[in-house]
């Protein structure tokens, strides 16, 4: 069984920035924590059948083409992050057409940012772990992650404390405000109880600088909406880009925060095409537009660093 040891430490002190139960090594070939949803007799028979359906593993909830040139671990954004393969489903759907395993790891939301990363990586090693010795076979597929809002950091996190190799990150629309910008009503809940120490772990400037010195992806696509208005991502390019300044992409789309999340909802007129008609269906072919042109920036990156 493989040990790996987080690296981190502050720039004057042996001490980590995250508690030391935050960055408890993880393990490869784990024993199962709990049942996955099918028989493994099923599984493989399954996947030759009906490849493109989503399973869950490990509470993973996995996507696998036939020949899948490459691995993508999604983590969606706070909240949304709960169920990804609906909240995200037309996106991770069309990577999977496009020959992406998708491995999509839900969360529930905490003020401890850390925790949640950790606990990602360990439900993603265990899913990893079935579907390599059970369905792919091919330990030399490339490994990205996909990140979106939340999950942004999330992926930081686990790629600056942990030891776990990606040929590449794509981080969508990060997003790292501090609580009480992040929380509804949390602002309100400061200024009746000023004394109230509550903030992420780790917070805003904390996370920053584990990125600045720890953060081990070289290659990295960073996407940003023009209508995005809690969007973080040029400030994360700077800090990426100062450790890795050649292999650093930065896009900037049409779209809102939302675009990731954009469902292909049938619109049906009625009897008669009225004006309310035309609008749902010029929003949805705008929305439509938005997500497919952002599917094709991230397969266009990924296809140039995959070997098909």
């Amino acid at each position: 069984m493989q040990q790996r040891h987080s690296k981190l430490k502050t720039q004057n002190s042996d001490t980590p920035i995250i508690p030391t139960a935050v960055i408890t090594p993880t393990f490869r070939n784990l024993p199962p924590a709990s049942p996955i949803s099918c028989q493994d007799q099923q599984w493989s028979p399954l996947f030759s059948r009906l490849a493109m359906d989503w399973q869950e593993i490990y509470s993973n909830w996995v996507l696998i083409p036939p020949r899948p040139v490459a691995i993508v671990h999604f983590l969606g954004g706070a909240f949304v992050g709960t169920a990804p393969h609906l909240t995200y489903r037309v996106l991770l759907e069309s990577l999977a057409k496009g020959g992406y395993g998708i491995v999509a790891t839900p969360f529930v939301n905490t003020f401890d940012h850390a925790a949640i990363a950790r606990q990602a990586l360990l439900s993603y090693e265990r899913a990893m772990d079935y579907l390599q010795q059970r369905v792919l076979r091919r330990p030399d597929l490339p490994v990205y992650g996909l990140g979106h809002s939340m999950g942004c950091k999330l992926h930081l996190l686990i790629n600056s404390v942990y030891e776990e190799e990606r040929t590449g990150n794509v981080l969508i629309s990060f997003n790292n405000y501090p609580a009480r910008r992040s929380i509804p009503f949390l602002d309100q809940v400061f200024q009746a109880a000023p004394t109230l120490a509550v903030e992420f772990t780790p917070s805003p400037e904390e996370t920053n600088q584990l990125v600045q010195e720890y953060y081990k992806v070289p290659h990295n696509l960073l996407i940003r909406f023009t209508n995005d208005t809690i969007d973080q991502t040029q400030s994360l390019a700077a800090v990426i880009t100062k450790r890795f300044p050649d292999r650093t992409q930065l896009n900037v789309l049409p779209g809102t925060h939302l675009t990731p999340m954009t469902q292909d909802v049938n619109w049906k007129a009625g009897t008669e095409f009225t004006p309310l008609d035309a609008l749902g269906q010029f929003v949805r072919q705008g929305a439509l537009r938005d997500l497919r042109q952002l599917d094709r920036q991230v397969r266009l990156w990924l296809d140039e660093r995959t070997n098909h």
